[in-house]
């Protein structure tokens, strides 16, 4: 699609980076689950978006170090479909959503992995 791209990513905290290498299929899924909620949620909301959007994302395991530092890669379409689809919604040039919105949310998100 002619629009631009927009790249963010979700990692988890150190604490349950432990958790993810003993319960690496539970975890890793729920981490990607977080990301896709997080994103969707935050560019539904018609105080930032107002749009479904899609997300294509992919999940790294480990850091350049080599080191288990579990994140997931998440590739988006600057802008999403309209509620009511029948239009395309652009986001704003060079900025698709807030970082600490994304954040907060990607917070509580992670909490339900922690009680594993």
């Amino acid at each position: 699609m002619p629009v631009p791209y927009f790249h963010v990513v979700f990692t988890l905290p150190a604490a349950i980076g432990a958790i993810a290498y003993r319960n690496k299929a539970k975890v890793y899924g729920l981490l990607l689950a977080a990301a896709a909620k997080t994103l969707t949620t935050i560019a539904a909301d018609s105080k930032h978006l107002g749009a479904d959007i899609g997300v294509t994302a992919v999940l790294h395991t480990w850091g350049q170090n080599l080191n288990h530092h579990p994140h997931v890669h998440c590739i988006m379409p600057g802008g999403g479909i309209s509620p009511n689809r029948d239009r395309w919604v652009r986001c704003r040039p060079s900025f698709f959503l807030p970082v600490r919105v994304l954040s907060r949310l990607f917070r509580v998100e992670v909490q339900a992995i922690a009680v594993l």
